[in-house]
């Protein structure tokens, strides 16, 4: 089942979470700082479904992955929380959803090319691949609310028979 990983887009990437940048629809945001910056507001939905989790603010460093056709082996999603990576040091890298319940869908499984100026969120309960850096190291900011238990993180495996495979354009 080769997927064909596109550009991230706002409009394409709605049913999973928000794409975090810039003058995200062209709008030319507020000056702030006396006219220094410009500022965009309310960019993501953030949501803590879990009263007892405490917002983790940390930093990922993903080591990038070999050119060719990226094989889905896992997915993972945060069933409580909002999960939002900023890019610190990227050029590009592959952001990988499905939507789903207790497993994910595969009929809606998307996957994303996205640029080092673009941060991403994930809506709680939505299933995704861990971070796949493309050409270079990446360190992403991560926020999301975890308490230690079994609850901040479900994962999965997807059957190596489902022959999931992500295709990369070049």
């Amino acid at each position: 089942m080769p997927i064909l990983a596109r550009p991230l887009t706002a409009n394409a990437y709605a049913p999973f979470g928000a794409v975090i940048m810039a003058s995200p629809r062209g709008e030319p945001g507020r000056p702030v700082n006396q006219g220094t910056a410009r500022r965009w507001d309310h960019l993501a939905s953030l949501e803590n479904l879990r009263p007892e989790a405490a917002l983790n603010l940390s930093v990922f460093r993903c080591e990038p992955r070999a050119p060719g056709p990226v094989p889905v082996g896992l997915l993972e999603k945060h069933p409580g929380s909002t999960q939002v990576f900023l890019p610190m040091t990227a050029r590009r890298y592959l952001v990988i959803v499905a939507l789903g319940g207790e497993r994910p869908d595969l009929s809606t499984l998307s996957a994303f090319v996205a640029s080092g100026a673009q941060g991403i969120s994930y809506f709680p309960g939505v299933w995704h691949h861990p971070m796949i850096a493309l050409d270079t190291q990446v360190d992403f900011a991560c926020l999301v609310w975890e308490d230690g238990s079994e609850g901040d993180c479900t994962e999965v495996k997807i059957p190596v028979e489902e022959n999931v495979v992500i295709v990369i354009p070049e």
